[in-house]
């Protein structure tokens, strides 16, 4: 697949910003056309929340707040939107001009999750920040969205600045489904990466013979890639994939997304659930 359309849910904040300019990076390097989505909440949404034995007057006096907060946030978004692509000097269309670099601005009033779904479906990459102590529960929602709604892969941005992308990539490489996908959804990129290294972590899971063969598969793509199989468990993958990332001095990582249950993973913790709170490249994920 290549990415020609790239999603960025944008609210002004700083996790947003930085999305924002990760996936401008990308679409520039690829090419593509980049939707950045704005969702403002529906003002009476927020009336089931406010509890029982309020009046008529302090519901309308809390919807009329809650719309004001959105009109600011939205505001604030469309500002830094603005900035960046005139900063950029990227080219506004709302429908397909040719090769190059393309933007455009959407906005929606619902609920975060089910926007972000019902345009992650139609958008070949989704760009997502990912969550922190600092993120509210929306970052959440939107990454949850992204990963489990869509069926697309989602480019995890984390809470620092991303100085280079998917010039060193390392593939989390287990032979499961989810792994699989994310490597074909990843192939743009791998295409044009300077390095790829292809790490199977020893395990009850997963066996050391499956980085090689990945490594063929690649090949057949015209990518040059190196097989790497290191010891150790179940409950050290994460860790493991971590130390490898710095070890190999990489700026993206690939994987597949909650092999196992995602109920599981919250519970017992687990492989995705380790690398989305310690990750500190941008992780392509696939579910």
């Amino acid at each position: 697949m290549t990415f020609r359309t790239i999603l960025v849910h944008a609210d002004g904040t700083a996790d947003s910003n930085r999305c924002l300019n990760v996936g401008i990076r990308l679409a520039r390097r690829l090419e593509s056309h980049i939707k950045v989505l704005h969702i403002r909440c529906d003002p009476k949404d927020t009336v089931p929340l406010l509890g029982e034995g309020m009046s008529v007057a302090m519901i309308e006096d809390m919807m009329d707040i809650a719309e004001k907060e959105g009109h600011t946030r939205s505001s604030r978004a469309r500002l830094s939107f603005d900035s960046i692509v005139a900063e950029e000097q990227i080219k506004i269309a709302d429908t397909p001009v040719g090769n190059g670099l393309s933007a455009c601005w959407l906005e929606e009033v619902g609920h975060e999750d089910d926007c972000i779904a019902a345009h992650g479906r139609l958008a070949d990459l989704i760009v997502a920040a990912r969550p922190s102590a600092e993120s509210d529960v929306s970052t959440n929602l939107t990454l949850n969205a992204a990963i489990f709604e869509t069926g697309r892969p989602v480019l995890v941005v984390p809470p620092t600045e991303c100085r280079d992308l998917a010039n060193r990539v390392v593939i989390s490489w287990n032979g499961s489904p989810q792994s699989a996908r994310a490597v074909a959804c990843a192939l743009p990129m791998l295409k044009d990466a300077e390095s790829v290294t292809c790490l199977t972590v020893q395990s009850g899971k997963s066996s050391v013979e499956h980085a090689p063969e990945l490594t063929s598969y690649l090949s057949w793509h015209g990518i040059d890639s190196k097989a790497k199989a290191i010891s150790g468990s179940t409950s050290t993958v994460g860790s493991k994939l971590i130390d490898e990332l710095m070890s190999e001095n990489a700026d993206l990582l690939v994987m597949g997304a909650y092999t196992h249950s995602r109920m599981r993973q919250m519970i017992l913790g687990g492989v995705t659930r380790h690398i989305l709170e310690n990750s500190q490249v941008p992780v392509l994920m696939s579910h």
